[in-house]
């Protein structure tokens, strides 16, 4: 997907922002303008004021909360979210259906893997590796991954962990050169922050990079304008992959059940 340079870094309010940004937020204020984009393109629309930018005095949310809990819409007409009900035992795709939509990035992303044969655990990780945004958008592959822990293979949940670091590095081995959009946007002086290059160097090392890697090859080819997608291709993947509590996904007792029962009930004030 092109992307106007001036236009994005006007949508973030102005050079003078940008620079004050920490190169992590300027990463996040990128991907989450490029599924804006996306979105726009399937006739959905969303604020374009990145969530990642530092809020200002007359802010009623931080811009690092999930879009559950943030008003959409244009800057002059913004309102908060319309959720419907969820079901006595909600399933992962009842969460897709009513939590996650539109969603159209991730199942971009795992619409690829699965068209270029990549395995069971590398499919669904690319489905989920973005969700936990709608909860909260800091550190998104760390929350995204406890999240799921309980419910997918410690493989997959570490891969979703570790593909936040390894999204900012290249790999030639599987052609992916994702950084450079980085240097186009934001400058040759770009560098990740000390605790991603950490990640990073740790997990080029663990048994199970490679994994991690294909959720960044996959990222990176999941912004196509105007593309159609569907949740219905993964439902099997989810049914073998996935362990769904008998309970629901919230009221299983599990030590993330309360992330899914955030989601489901974002107006609880307590």
């Amino acid at each position: 997907m092109e992307v106007d340079r001036r236009a994005f870094i006007a949508s973030l309010g102005g050079a003078a922002v940008v620079d004050a940004m920490c190169p992590e937020a300027k990463a996040e204020a990128l991907e989450h303008h490029l599924s804006d984009l996306l979105d726009a393109s399937l006739g959905y629309t969303h604020h374009h004021e990145e969530q990642v930018v530092a809020a200002p005095p007359e802010a009623t949310v931080r811009r690092g909360a999930g879009s559950l809990f943030t008003p959409q819409g244009p800057q002059d007409d913004r309102k908060m979210p319309v959720l419907a009900p969820m079901p006595d035992k909600p399933t992962l795709v009842d969460f897709f259906n009513l939590r996650f939509a539109p969603a159209n990035h991730v199942l971009q992303s795992a619409t690829r893997a699965l068209k270029t044969g990549m395995s069971e655990e590398v499919i669904l990780a690319c489905l989920l590796h973005d969700v936990v945004q709608n909860l909260i958008k800091v550190d998104h592959g760390w929350w995204g991954a406890q999240m799921i822990e309980p419910y997918v293979s410690e493989k997959l949940s570490w891969a979703i962990r570790y593909h936040q670091a390894l999204r900012f590095y290249p790999d030639s081995s599987v052609g992916y050169e994702y950084p450079e959009l980085y240097v186009r946007i934001y400058g040759k002086d770009y560098v990740p922050p000390p605790y991603i290059k950490a990640a990073y160097e740790f997990a080029k090392k663990h048994k199970w990079y490679m994994e991690a890697r294909l959720i960044t090859v996959n990222d990176l080819y999941a912004f196509e304008p105007g593309v159609q997608v569907s949740l219905d291709p993964f439902i099997d993947i989810i049914g073998r992959n996935f362990k769904q509590p008998k309970e629901g996904l919230g009221f299983d007792n599990s030590k993330t059940a309360h992330m899914w029962r955030t989601m489901m009930y974002p107006d609880n004030p307590l």
